[in-house]
């Protein structure tokens, strides 16, 4: 594994599993591990031509896993694609291309499969890079209308203000949290054919040190579906607070595997 993978979609900042129970716990939610797993297991990457042994050391989303090669290399790549390679006959449907030429034009198809996948991962990436920008610098005037923007120009400045307010610094490491569960939603799933199930907290803040969050969300996985929660549970938990918009809700921080999690006895 002297040379590098050129397809690779390397990760910008991603969340590392703290231990082994947190990488089979998320593996159990998108399906890589059966509900009765107690360890992980060797998985396998097997596009671009290869058949190679990867680790699963991490997520850069609810929907985007991130691997790593012999060669330390990582890439990014959806949780459902990845266990597609699980399967033998994904394995024989690439080496076709080799053992018989009157195959080729069968095995064409899952090549083009492959490439749209990537495509639509880096434009997935793009597009939230995109999205973080486009959230963190207010819109300006149009530079047409110079005469007419000068009186509108002058709150610019409190919208300026207002973004540096939610610049909080967030902890690096789990914290002591609480959170109101505020609605059950769903957000587009682009590889896959359901959507993926999400929560929406209110009043999300961290106990120590108290800093007071506002909105944040996570994956409804399924330790936190065992919860049966309903809109309106307080929750108290330990968790990793991350700067990470929502698709399509205006919910800044996103919650990285709660644990510790305990409802509160409403009186």
């Amino acid at each position: 594994m002297g040379q590098g993978y050129t397809f690779t979609i390397e990760p910008g900042s991603f969340y590392s599993f703290e231990d082994e129970a947190a990488l089979v716990e998320q593996c159990k939610a998108w399906g890589l591990l059966s509900e009765k797993a107690a360890k992980t297991k060797t998985f396998y990457y097997k596009g671009n031509g290869l058949n190679v042994p990867c680790s699963i050391i991490g997520l850069a989303d609810p929907i985007t896993a991130v691997i790593e090669f012999d060669n330390k290399q990582r890439h990014c790549i959806h949780p459902s694609y990845l266990k597609e390679m699980q399967a033998s006959t994904f394995g024989r449907r690439v080496t076709a291309l080799s053992d018989d030429s009157t195959e080729a034009e069968d095995a064409e198809p899952a090549a083009a499969v492959h490439a749209e996948v990537q495509e639509a991962q880096e434009a997935q990436v793009a597009q939230e890079e995109v999205q973080q920008v486009q959230a963190s610098t207010p819109d300006e005037p149009a530079a047409e209308e110079p005469a007419a923007s000068v009186p509108e120009s002058k709150p610019e400045p409190t919208a300026k203000g207002k973004g540096k307010k939610e610049k909080i610094q967030l902890p690096e490491e789990k914290v002591k949290m609480t959170a109101t569960v505020m609605e059950f939603t769903t957000v587009p799933n682009h590889f896959s054919d359901t959507d993926d199930e999400v929560i929406i907290y209110e009043a999300v803040a961290i106990t120590e040190p108290e800093i007071e969050l506002g909105s944040a969300w996570s994956s409804h996985s399924a330790t936190l579906k065992k919860l049966d929660l309903a809109v309106g549970d307080v929750l108290t938990f330990e968790g990793k607070i991350v700067a990470k918009k929502l698709t399509k809700h205006p919910v800044p921080y996103k919650i990285n595997n709660p644990a510790k999690l305990q409802k509160v006895t409403q009186e």
